[in-house]
């Protein structure tokens, strides 16, 4: 078993016990019977429970990212019992749907509401947890308001325009488009730890925070100028795309713009990687480019699609160095959060921007309008 991991690893140039900052030390021989038999899961639990380590843990996921590990591992014949798991999970998620609105409420209770502390020690100052926009931008803070100020330019918003926020998180879209555009907004989001913050960083200004599950929305009799949802769509599932669409669409004016942004991937497929689901994102799933363009046929046209995923991995390490600089308060505000929590989030954060480096993920905003735009739609430059 040792020697069929090792000889893997040596295909991405990954040495066990080796000397370069990618390189693993094993310090639980088990780890390689837990890979061989429970590939994808196993990897993240042996981390998180200190079986293995690395210096450079991004670097060794980029590693095996670009080298296609996972695929050639389940294609391998001793790790048959992983690909058999892999099977069985995948079949599962493509004939039940799993972003019910009983599920749903699970990504809330297991990673928006663990804590508002957590998310304020480790985000910019206006708490966005999309990815942010680095051109020209010297550190996330910027880097986060050019991404808020790119999405007010696509959606052009003027003074006095209504707009709807499906998973508004703490407000920050919301807030900086009132104050910048003079919008006034709805945001919509199941995670009460999210809403209670939210109302708080956006008092004093014309916008309006809901727990509700963007469903029920096809019970508004509302219109809305504009429509934009960052970050959420990761947790709609493929069994409920269409209705997704249905919903915006029945929200938005006839001559409204919506813009969807979403991390996808290259292929289309029903589930994320099984530790993200397990311990991250339950349920999550991640759109691919013909998934996404199928739910929009005969609902939107398609005015501009935007790939700025080259920018998430700046984001993520980010985000990383902000978490371990902060752990101590994190620590404090949540005495619960042990050194297991933090090599999950580490894990977590680290692996996810090894998948942007090595472009295996993808961050698109999508502009979408229903009747499509007589003038056509010019990408703002910011």
């Amino acid at each position: 078993m040792k020697q069929i991991i090792q000889d893997l690893f040596n295909e991405a140039g990954i040495t066990v016990n080796g000397q370069q900052p990618w390189d693993i030390t094993v310090r639980n021989d088990q780890f390689y019977k837990r890979l061989l038999t429970n590939t994808d899961l196993a990897i993240g639990e042996t981390y998180m429970d200190n079986w293995w380590d690395t210096s450079n843990l991004d670097q060794f996921f980029y590693r095996i990212f670009t080298a296609d590990l996972e695929r050639k591992a389940l294609t391998h014949p001793k790790f048959w019992r992983s690909a058999l798991r892999q099977t069985f999970f995948e079949a599962l998620r493509r004939f039940f749907n799993f972003q019910t609105k009983e599920k749903a409420r699970a990504v809330a209770e297991r990673h928006y509401d663990i804590g508002n502390d957590l998310y304020t020690h480790m985000l910019d100052k206006r708490m966005v947890y999309t990815c942010a926009y680095w051109e020209n931008a010297a550190n996330l803070d910027e880097a986060q308001e050019k991404k808020l100020k790119l999405t007010c330019e696509k959606l052009g918003l003027k003074p006095g325009m209504q707009v709807l926020d499906i998973g508004c998180g703490w407000g920050s879209f919301l807030k900086y488009a009132a104050e910048h555009y003079g919008v006034s907004a709805v945001g919509v989001t199941i995670s009460k730890a999210q809403v209670d913050l939210a109302n708080k960083n956006c008092a004093g200004l014309p916008i309006e925070i809901r727990l509700q599950d963007y469903r029920d929305l096809l019970n508004s009799t509302v219109k809305y100028d504009r429509i934009v949802s960052l970050g959420m769509f990761e947790h709609v599932g493929h069994k409920n795309y269409v209705t997704y669409m249905k919903t915006m669409a029945h929200c938005l004016k006839d001559d409204g713009l919506f813009l969807l942004h979403t991390i996808g991937a290259n292929r289309f497929s029903t589930v994320t990687s099984r530790w993200i689901n397990t311990y991250i994102f339950p349920h999550g799933q991640l759109p691919s480019i013909a998934a996404i363009a199928a739910s929009l046929e005969g609902i939107f046209v398609m005015e501009d699609w935007h790939n700025i995923g080259v920018h998430y991995d700046k984001t993520l390490m980010a985000w990383h160095q902000n978490f371990n600089a902060n752990w101590i308060q994190i620590k404090k505000s949540n005495p619960n959060l042990d050194d297991r929590f933090r090599r999950m989030w580490n894990y977590y954060l680290l692996s996810s921007a090894a998948n942007f480096r090595a472009r295996q993920l993808q961050l698109w905003q999508i502009v979408l309008s229903k009747n499509g735009l007589k003038e056509g739609f010019e990408r703002p430059v910011i």
